[in-house]
C-alpha cells in the first residue's frame, strides 16, 4: 500500500511527490527539518518540536510556510491516512526554489515536505542490548543548534561507525565530546552525578535532552552540565543517548572499552521509565 505524503500544498503517494532540482534545500542544503515521535497513534512533545522548527527557520531567516497549527493538523491527517500507531512524521522546510545562485531573492517562497515512518522493532530491542560507540572527529559546522537538513559529515561518521562494527559514533572536538551522530551524549558518574554538554551552538539543543534532565532528580541524579571527555565515558558507571527516535538508550561500550559491567545500567533504565511515562502524558 502506497505511503501518503504532504509536498507544498497537496498530499499524494508517495511515488507521485516531486520537488523542484531548483530547490535551495538540493542545491545548497539550505532547509531545516524536524522529528515528531508517534505513540498510539499521537504525537510525543510535539509542541516543543515545533517550537524549535520555528527557531530553527528564524535563525536561517526563512518565513514560516504555513501557521503551527496548519502544520500539526498536516501532521495528524498524516498519520490518520497512513495508520501510524507507533513511528514518526517528518518535516522538512527549505527555502525554496528558483534558478541556482548563491544569493537568494527576497520574495522566494519555501517548500515544505512531510511524510510518515512507522517504529521498527530493531530500535525498540536497543534499550535491553545497548549500543557499541566509538569517537571521531567533529567536523561539522559551528552553528549545530540549528537543526539543518545538512547532514552529511554525520551521515559520514555513523557509516564509519557500522563499518568499524559499532552501532553509532560520538564526535568529539577540542578534546570533549559534542554529541553522536544523531542524538544527545551523556554519561552516569559512579557518584551518581548525570553528566551532559551545556547548551551552546556546539550542540543540538535536544527535545528529549530536555524532558530527561528535568526528570533526573526524580531518578536520584544530580545534573551537571558541563563538557566531558573521552576518558570519562571510559570511566563512567553508565551512559546513555537521547533522541526522539531512540528516547533514552544505553551506550554499554565507548571504544571498545566496557561503560560499567558492560550492560544498560539501572539509571539509565529508570529515567527511561520516567520519559516513556512523560510521553505518554504529553501525547496530542
Amino acid at each position: 500500500m502506497s505511503r501518503t505524503v504532504y509536498v507544498n500544498g497537496e498530499f499524494l503517494p508517495e511515488e507521485d511527490a516531486k520537488i523542484s532540482i531548483f530547490d535551495r534545500g538540493f542545491l545548497f542544503a539550505d532547509g531545516v527539518y524536524e522529528v515528531s515521535t508517534i505513540l498510539d497513534g499521537k504525537l510525543v512533545d510535539n509542541a516543543a518540536h515545533l517550537a524549535r522548527l520555528q527557531r530553527s527557520l528564524g535563525e536561517l531567516a526563512i518565513p514560516l510556510p504555513c501557521s503551527m497549527e496548519e502544520l500539526e493538523a498536516i501532521q495528524h491527517e498524516l498519520i490518520k491516512r497512513n495508520n501510524i500507531d507507533a513511528g514518526s512524521v517528518y518535516i522538512q522546510v527549505t527555502r525554496g526554489a528558483e534558478d541556482r545562485n548563491f544569493l537568494w531573492s527576497d520574495e522566494l517562497k519555501p517548500s515544505l515536505v512531510l511524510f510518515t515512518q512507522t517504529r521498527g522493532a530493531k530500535m525498540d530491542n536497543v534499550a535491553e542490548v545497548g549500543l557499541n560507540v566509538v569517537s571521531q572527529p567533529d567536523i561539522r559546522w559551528q552553528r549545530r543548534d540549528i537543526k539543518t537538513v545538512a547532514l552529511l559529515p554525520a551521515s559520514l561518521a555513523k557509516k564509519k561507525a557500522i563499518a568499524a562494527g559499532a552501532n553509532d559514533a560520538w564526535l568529539v572536538e577540542d578534546g570533549f565530546i559534542t554529541e553522536g551522530t544523531s542524538n544527545n551524549a551523556h554519561i552516569i558518574t559512579r557518584d551518581g552525578k548525570l553528566i551532559t554538554r551545556a547548551l551552546s551552538n556546539k550542540i543540538l539543543h535536544g527535545i528529549t535532552r530536555k524532558a530527561v534532565l528535568a526528570l533526573a532528580d526524580e531518578a536520584g541524579l544530580t545534573v551537571e552540565e558541563r563538557s566531558f571527555t573521552p576518558d570519562e565515558v571510559k570511566a563512567a558507571a553508565e551512559a546513555f543517548v537521547t533522541s526522539a527516535t531512540m528516547f533514552v538508550a544505553p551506550v554499554v561500550s565507548f571504544d571498545g572499552t566496557a561503560i560499567g559491567d558492560g550492560k544498560p545500567g539501572p539509571f539509565t533504565r529508570r529515567l527511561r521509565e520516567l520519559y516513556l511515562d512523560f510521553a505518554k502524558k504529553s501525547l496530542s
